[in-house]
């Protein structure tokens, strides 16, 4: 009788590691140093706060007063005063009525999805929206349709013919791919008829669009409205960590109760609490960083595509640039880096149209020159890469 070792058990991961390397897809980790030189434009930093003496300062602060995590639940002893003034701030400057902080976006958004739904519930979602969105489908034991992308007619005719009585349609502001904007007063109007709910992922608007960096669903007029949940994270355009809920009172009341990743998860950290509200701040003294954003990465997309290459319109601050593969896209992104670039790699599964990318990230501190530089790197290894077009 043979003796078994269990050393087969995990063999089949060997073989899902093989055809992802076969296929381009293989990922790795990659630590940064603290004092990188490295151009960045790849992280989410899109204001340039994630390393403002204003915003480390208070969360070094916030670390010697309150320690250095908030050591549980929010509901035990996870919330401190700054949570609440987080909080407040935060509904306060996107106006909505409450707000509810989560220790990350893809809490906030599993914990919105799944409380405001069940089984009596349908949903109909956009195409393109973020794994953390698909992730809160899938928990929701609601009814699903997915609509096309940005697809108001689909999702009225999804709502027209529903067989549940409650209804959320779900879509990102800023689709984190492309960077292009979802027509959230379509959509508000679409759910008012069919008397559902919209939930709006904000996570690439808030810092970037609106009135001061309000963000897109304040841009829409809908931040006060009654059946609308916004959802954003403070780790892109506030420079931090963590995430959060905003809407009417009662619903947040009710995310309290029932949110799992609330109730069950340890409370975002007093650093990133402070440092968040500190961004908050800087956001209100400074308005002009959210237009410099954009204007950054209109800059960026007009330039690319003179040069030959295959660009999207940017809305906010991603700009989407296309490769030939998901082999070339991450030779590409290795190219730039070797010139001291640094820029996103998006391929399959992380891409719902399956078209590998070079996505980047605009940032509203950068100056003419790394732009210039930017463009001249992304341009020469594009070419060698196979993405520039061959123009007349």
């Amino acid at each position: 009788m043979s003796v078994r070792t269990g050393e087969s058990v995990f063999d089949w991961i060997d073989t899902r590691a093989e055809a992802r390397a076969k296929a381009g897809l293989a990922r790795r980790l990659r630590p940064r140093p603290a004092d990188s030189t490295n151009l960045d434009l790849a992280s989410n930093d899109y204001l340039g706060l994630a390393r403002d003496k204003r915003v480390t300062g208070a969360a070094a602060a916030a670390s010697l007063r309150w320690g250095a995590g908030s050591t549980g639940s929010r509901l035990v002893t996870g919330s401190t005063d700054l949570h609440t003034e987080l909080e407040y701030e935060l509904a306060n400057f996107c106006g909505a009525q409450s707000a509810l902080v989560f220790s990350s976006g893809y809490a906030a958004n599993l914990g919105a999805l799944t409380a405001l739904s069940g089984p009596g519930t349908a949903i109909v979602a956009d195409q393109h929206i973020h794994a953390s969105l698909i992730d809160g489908t899938r928990l929701s034991k609601a009814d699903v349709v997915v609509a096309g992308h940005c697809d108001v007619p689909q999702v009225t005719h999804a709502l027209s013919t529903r067989g549940k009585r409650r209804a959320l349609v779900v879509t990102d502001s800023v689709f984190s791919v492309d960077g292009d904007l979802a027509p959230l007063a379509e959509l508000a109007a679409a759910c008012r008829e069919h008397d559902a709910a919209l939930i709006v992922d904000d996570a690439h608007g808030l810092g970037v669009l609106g009135d001061g960096g309000r963000g897109s669903v304040h841009a829409a007029g809908l931040a006060k409205a009654p059946d609308v949940v916004t959802t954003v994270t403070l780790s892109k355009s506030l420079g931090a960590q963590g995430g959060a809920v905003l809407g009417p009172s009662r619903v947040i009341r009710h995310l309290i109760d029932t949110a799992r990743t609330f109730i069950f998860d340890t409370g975002l950290s007093p650093a990133s609490t402070a440092a968040s509200l500190a961004a908050l701040k800087v956001l209100r003294e400074e308005p002009e960083r959210p237009a410099r954003a954009r204007e950054v990465a209109q800059d960026l997309a007009f330039r690319l595509k003179e040069a030959g290459l295959r660009v999207s319109t940017p809305t906010a601050a991603v700009v989407s640039v296309q490769a030939p593969s998901a082999e070339a896209a991450f030779d590409w992104a290795e190219a730039c880096r070797a010139q001291g670039v640094l820029v996103g790699c998006f391929r399959p599964p992380s891409v719902p149209d399956r078209i590998s990318r070079l996505r980047l990230t605009a940032r509203a501190d950068l100056s003419e020159g790394e732009v210039e530089r930017a463009v001249r790197v992304i341009t020469e290894t594009g070419a060698s890469a196979g993405a520039v077009s061959r123009r007349p």
